[in-house]
Order: C-alpha cells, then structure tokens, then sequence
C-alpha cells in the first residue's frame, strides 16, 4: 500500500512515515518547502509525485503559532491570530487534499485523512476557550465531509475523513497535556492507520477518533 504522508517532520507525522513503511513518502515544510497554506507550493510539489497513492494523511497543524497561546476568553480573541489558524488548521489541508485528488485512484479503494481534534467538535464543546484552534478544527471538519460527497461520484470506494490522533506526546501538546492520557506518536500511528484502513465508503466523511468511534460534530 502506497502512502503519502503531508507533514512528515512533526511527531506524528514521522511516525505516520516510518509506520507507512517501504512505499511511503513524505512531504513538509522542513525537508521540503512545503507550507500547505501557499497553494502555488502545494500545488508545484503535489503536481511532482507520481501516481496513484492507496492513502494520503495531512498531519500538519498547530495548536500555538507565533508563541500565542489559545485564548481562555472571549477578550483574548485576536483577528490575527483566527485567520492564522484558519490558514494552517482548515485551508492548508483543503488544498492538499484539492491537489491530491488526482493521486487517488478511480477503480479501488483509497483513503484520505486529515488529522483533526476533538475540540473542533461542536457538540462536545462544554469548556469554551480556544476559539482559533476549535473554529479552524471544525472547520475542517466541515471541508472534509463536504468533500467527501463530491468525490464518492468520481472515487465511489474512496473514504475521506477526518481523524482525532489522542492526545499525543509531541511539542505540539507538552504544555497542555497534564490532565489527559497521553500516547505516543508511534502508538498514535498506529491507532490511526489501523482505524482507517478500517473505514469503508459508507463512512466517508464522517469525524473519528483513533479508535474508530465516531465523534460529534
């Protein structure tokens, strides 16, 4: 099974890589020059590979970007700072996924993730707080399954989802991982390759955690 995995220099990313095994390939900014929210970038690196990929994973994201924490309030709120993660949380995987359409077979089964978070769930939204990081997640949320309508007429054995990892050990979740179980980004890789290879079409575009239950919108 071919796989292609977007951020592959993060945590989970690398894991998602190395769990892959022979086959894979992976993009990011680091290795790369791969920022997902510059579509002429995803685009020039997307339209290099060869086709077809049986999986492509988009594990880019950020829970803090330029040192500011998410907002415990309302006044904290930033326009800034909304529109940065909506860049990186909700746009960046919307044009990898735009451009890798053409990667993904017509005639088998294909799958497509994005990782997103649990707190870009609506209705288990009972803390408030983070405003950006949830509206980008949900958001995604939203890109995803809308997606996932229009490609099952071209890609009818395609799923396309979008995927809550846990909390995972990695630099994105060290400061706010204290009250939460914690797995790492090997465990995470697993779990997540294991639940959605486990997807069939009639779940496609639905929202998953890394065990396979379905999570709220």
């Amino acid at each position: 099974m071919r796989s292609l995995i977007v951020g592959a220099s993060g945590g989970i990313g690398a894991a998602l890589l190395a769990a892959c095994g022979e086959g894979a390939v992976g993009l990011s900014r680091r290795d790369h020059g791969l920022d997902v929210a510059d579509e002429a970038a995803v685009e020039r690196l997307l339209a290099a590979l060869d086709s077809p990929f049986d999986r492509v994973i988009v594990a880019t994201g950020a829970l803090e970007i330029g040192g500011v924490a998410p907002e415990k309030t309302l006044r904290a709120l930033d326009p800034a700072n909304l529109a940065r993660h909506f860049a990186l949380n909700a746009i960046g995987p919307a044009l990898v996924l735009k451009h890798a359409l053409r990667l993904l077979p017509r005639d088998r089964p294909v799958r497509f993730a994005a990782l997103s978070a649990r707190v870009g769930s609506i209705g288990d939204n009972r803390l408030g707080g983070w405003f950006a990081y949830r509206a980008a997640k949900a958001a995604l949320n939203q890109i995803v399954h809308t997606a996932a309508i229009e490609i099952a007429r071209s890609h009818p054995q395609a799923v396309v989802v979008a995927l809550h990892p846990g909390t995972v050990e990695t630099g994105l979740t060290a400061r706010y991982s204290a009250t939460h179980p914690v797995v790492t980004p090997q465990r995470a890789a697993l779990n997540l390759l294991s639940t959605l290879d486990a997807l069939g079409p009639e779940e496609s575009g639905g929202f998953f955690d890394a065990t396979g239950a379905r999570i709220p919108w």
